[in-house]
């Protein structure tokens, strides 16, 4: 179990570290192509989202791999089932029916917490 944990949560901690920083540097206007959603959100809350992303890839990987806090990874885990059925819930209520990613990344997230409670 502690090779799969490594692996869904490396992809999982790799997708919203990307995720994450692409929100934190870019624009709206650069933005907007990839994410629909950016045009009625204020710019600071998109920004408050990347940082939510960024420290819960880190709070994936960093606590199990030093043995420092490892629950940390299960509340980052839990954190991202969270985010993604709010962000369903957003693109949802906006009429796009494209949440296919979504859904994929609310069931990484949810194997990612089952396996993170095998070694806690």
């Amino acid at each position: 179990m502690d090779i799969a944990y490594w692996i869904v949560a490396g992809l999982l901690a790799l997708f919203y570290l990307y995720g994450g920083g692409v929100k934190l540097v870019r624009s709206q206007e650069q933005l907007l192509p990839m994410m629909a959603w950016v045009d009625t959100t204020p710019m600071p809350a998109v920004r408050a989202i990347g940082v939510v992303e960024v420290l819960g890839a880190i709070g994936l990987v960093l606590p199990p791999w030093t043995g420092i806090a490892p629950w940390l990874a299960l509340a980052a885990a839990i954190g991202f089932v969270v985010l993604q059925l709010a962000a369903t819930r957003v693109h949802l209520r906006r009429g796009d029916r494209q949440v296919a990613l979504n859904l994929t990344l609310l069931l990484t997230a949810a194997v990612t917490v089952w396996l993170s409670t095998t070694w806690l």
